[in-house]
């Protein structure tokens, strides 16, 4: 007994520190910014299609991004959705999204042309000339904003900040890691906002802001070790980095899980919407329309029998 009690507290304390996000202010400075940390949830991920590690590497660091995006939203029912595609990368395209804490996403590769490629290849070697595309979707007003950009920089981090640079215009600062195999990873943002955090109009925002200045100079002293230091908790980071400011305000832990919304009644609706002609050309040899969803890797087999219930 004392040794399986032993090893819950080990793995407990392995995953304490993962699969969340945390938000923190510094209103001195009129800055905000975001943790994120994921580890099983990846994994979860990331079998559904047992990615080379590249490939791992490069979702997992969207995934990551796709949570510092997606935990800023705050409407409840709002989602995020982030898309790179590009025109003849070995990437054509990759999907994440996030949703009330929970992230998918999927990537869709050439794997004969990823063999010829160093085993740590740059972002320009995966995706080639592309574009970055984040759309918000807020559920509360049923509006959407999105916003698309030249998918350039080292790496996603320095695609995300040219996102809010052109088409926010709000400063800011996007670092992400991975381990080796994808299977830890976390980022972080900072922002500033010296007129607009609560909703107002965006004044005076300038990348050569003297309190923006002083918060990026710290921010950017965050290694990226300690981005996937399972054993460092967010909040130390924090401290860490802003301990010299008179106040930071840190926000209360967003948990972050897998979550692929599909299932056979939400598919069997969606098909139901088509024509019944249409759904008739849709049936394969065995009498069932086969919908494959591309997240989590799951077949769904629907009869026209399931349709009439």
């Amino acid at each position: 007994m004392a040794t399986m009690a032993n090893n819950d507290q080990s793995e407990a304390v392995l995953t304490a520190n993962l699969d969340q996000a945390l938000g923190f202010t510094i209103p001195a400075r009129s800055a905000r910014g975001r943790l994120v940390r994921l580890g099983p949830l990846l994994g979860q991920i990331l079998s559904a299609h047992d990615y080379p590690a590249p490939i791992a590497r490069i979702l997992s660091e969207a995934l990551t991004l796709t949570a510092l995006l997606g935990a800023m939203l705050k409407d409840a029912g709002g989602q995020l959705t982030m898309q790179a595609q590009t025109e003849s990368g070995i990437v054509d395209l990759l999907v994440c999204d996030y949703k009330g804490g929970e992230l998918r996403g999927y990537v869709r590769f050439d794997k004969e042309r990823l063999a010829e490629v160093p085993a740590l290849p740059s972002m320009f070697a995966l995706f080639g000339k592309g574009y970055l595309a984040i759309t918000f979707d807020q559920e509360a007003s049923k509006e959407r904003y999105q916003g698309i950009v030249p998918l350039e920089g080292a790496n996603l981090g320095e695609a995300a900040q040219s996102f809010f640079s052109q088409s926010e215009q709000i400063p800011s600062l996007v670092r992400l890691a991975a381990n080796d195999t994808g299977h830890i990873a976390g980022g972080i943002l900072i922002q500033h906002l010296p007129e607009g955090e609560e909703g107002r109009e965006r004044l005076h925002t300038r990348l050569d802001h003297p309190e923006w200045e002083h918060v990026l100079a710290l921010a950017e002293t965050t290694k990226l070790t300690e981005l996937v230091d399972q054993d460092l908790p967010l909040d130390n980071l924090v401290w860490r980095l802003f301990h010299e400011e008179d106040e930071i305000r840190v926000l209360p832990a967003i948990p972050l899980t897998r979550g692929c919304r599909c299932n056979f009644d939400h598919i069997r609706a969606v098909i139901s919407r088509f024509a019944p002609e249409e759904r008739a050309e849709m049936v394969d040899d065995d009498g069932f329309i086969s919908v494959d969803c591309e997240f989590c890797s799951r077949l769904f087999p629907i009869s026209l029998r399931d349709l009439e219930q």
